[in-house]
């Protein structure tokens, strides 16, 4: 799977410190570069094109609204999540007229950032998919048309288990056979790492069974299979 290209635009260090970190923790995302006021941010988004862009609002050097306002204008390939303290309605208007792709409140949790970047990373994937789009995927594409999973369903799911991949490692283990961890990853597109947390997860759920295996080399590994 390609990496997300990442790039963070904070002009307060600590804060932009901390976004690292929480991308760092993340699968699959790259972070290609930081900046701290909005004319750096200019000429190294020009010349990286990231996939990506967390933007504040409030610069020394300007909004970061009129960032997101030359990014759109000059067409370019950069999708953005505002990441910010403003809480103005009229700011949320000119971040969604300006076709963000998600609005996220300062303090920056971890996971709030987290949903953000999978439900991107799906989005991607479902728009590479496609060669034509009927109505019914039009709407599933918009992200102002998601909402957040309520009741049973959101209590059900630990944090850091999207329902959209649970249900892509469930379609792939009703292959039959002893699945590793790697090779579901390999089959959804995702990490090793990403696969086993899911896979151990639906363990613990007594969808699946798991055991250890010694390969050639004696070297331990789960497998797993549906029950």
């Amino acid at each position: 799977m390609k990496s997300i290209r990442l790039f963070i635009v904070e002009d307060d260090r600590q804060i932009a410190e901390i976004q690292r970190r929480f991308v760092e923790r993340m699968d699959d995302v790259e972070l290609c570069g930081m900046a701290h006021t909005l004319a750096d941010a200019r000429d190294q988004v020009d010349v990286l094109q990231p996939d990506l862009v967390l933007l504040d609002v409030y610069f020394p050097d300007g909004s970061g609204l009129e960032l997101l306002r030359e990014l759109r204008a000059g067409d370019s390939p950069s999708d953005v999540i505002l990441i910010t303290a403003a809480k103005e309605v009229d700011t949320l208007r000119s971040a969604l007229r300006g076709g963000v792709f998600d609005y996220i409140l300062k303090p920056l949790v971890f996971e709030r950032l987290q949903a953000a970047i999978q439900r991107y990373r799906q989005h991607l994937d479902t728009l590479n998919s496609l060669n034509n789009v009927a109505q019914e995927e039009v709407d599933a594409l918009l992200p102002r048309n998601h909402t957040e999973p309520t009741g049973e369903s959101a209590q059900r799911l630990p944090k850091g288990i999207d329902p959209l991949t649970l249900d892509k490692i469930r379609d792939v283990m009703k292959t039959p056979g002893d699945w590793s961890a790697e090779a579901v990853g390999q089959e959804i597109g995702a990490s090793r790492t990403t696969a086993r947390r899911y896979l151990e997860y639906l363990v613990s759920a007594e969808e699946l069974m798991a055991e250890v295996t010694y390969g050639s080399v004696g070297r331990p590994e789960r497998r797993y299979r549906a029950l």
